[in-house]
């Protein structure tokens, strides 16, 4: 566990390690909960398909592109809850690859087919 006090900044990095130098990281979803084992019954999304949700949430520039790095204030769920559990997907993508999931950022809603 990693303690710290409410409203406190929070960095994190990931890092891919790879040989291939060609590789970079995008942050797509990033979800809290209470619980270690359950993201879905009680949550708070950080940022959801690329969409920041957190005001707090902030992006940090990163020299490499196989590492991303952002920030978020601390927060607690109601004061029943002691922790704070952290779930995030990350996307990797072919650096310059325009197309990739990386590079589109926030995506909103899914499209219907409108077919019959």
């Amino acid at each position: 566990p990693y303690y710290v006090d409410m409203n406190q900044n929070l960095f994190l990095q990931a890092s891919l390690h790879s040989s291939d130098q060609n590789l970079m990281l995008f942050v797509d979803t990033c979800v809290a909960s209470p619980d270690r084992s359950d993201f879905r019954t009680l949550n708070y999304e950080l940022i959801t398909r690329g969409c920041v949700k957190d005001p707090t949430y902030s992006p940090h520039y990163s020299p490499r592109s196989s590492v991303a790095r952002f920030a978020f204030k601390a927060f607690s769920f109601v004061k029943q809850y002691p922790s704070v559990y952290l779930q995030c997907e990350l996307v990797v993508c072919r650096y310059n690859d325009y197309s990739s999931r990386c590079y589109q950022g926030c995506v909103g809603r899914f499209k219907r087919n409108s077919g019959s």
